[in-house]
């Protein structure tokens, strides 16, 4: 499982999700800098400085001992590159995700792959039951992506976003006398 609470790298079929690094700064920073990746989230691209500090800052964990802060950077493995990155934050048996995908490979089903793979890789290690992610009504990419992986749309609403949720079914009841 988790060793002081790091994520363990989990792979889909065409990407390796893999524990974010600090060293990672670099090629991320190309890998983001498209300023429409941030029109539904705000913010602007950053540079591998500024990215490096937010680095070290989720690498060192959540200043919560409660909460969990589980990031991976997504190789392709057919080029070696890096494409994007997946994270949770895990509190008890509730996971936030998020995603993002580099523009130059948006488009290819990377960004499904890799939700959907965090899923099953949270759910597959038993402590997370419940999957959530916050999603801008006006971003039909990313409702997209978290239908794929399962999740699906509230009446609930965060910070002008649409909360989206799975929860894994109940395990059944033993049977009497097991």
């Amino acid at each position: 499982m988790q060793v002081n609470g790091a994520p363990e790298p989990f792979s889909t079929s065409r990407l390796d999700a893999l524990p974010l690094d600090v060293a990672h700064a670099e090629e991320m920073a190309a890998v983001l800098f498209d300023p429409a990746l941030h029109a539904y989230t705000g913010g602007a691209p950053e540079d591998a400085t500024a990215l490096r500090a937010r680095y070290e800052r989720q690498t060192a964990g959540s200043p919560d001992p409660a909460e969990l802060w589980w990031n991976w950077v997504l190789r392709e493995r057919a080029d070696g590159c890096l494409t994007g990155y997946v994270q949770a934050s895990v509190r008890g048996s509730g996971a936030e995700v998020a995603w993002v995908v580099g523009t130059r490979w948006q488009g290819r089903g990377y960004a499904k792959e890799a939700a959907t793979g965090l899923v099953r890789h949270l759910l597959d290690q038993g402590a997370v039951r419940t999957v959530v992610a916050h999603i801008h009504p006006d971003h039909a990419a990313s409702a997209a992506v978290a239908s794929a992986a399962g999740l699906l749309p509230t009446d609930e609403w965060e910070d002008g976003e649409v909360r989206w949720r799975y929860e894994a079914p109940a395990a059944p009841a033993p049977e009497p006398g097991a």
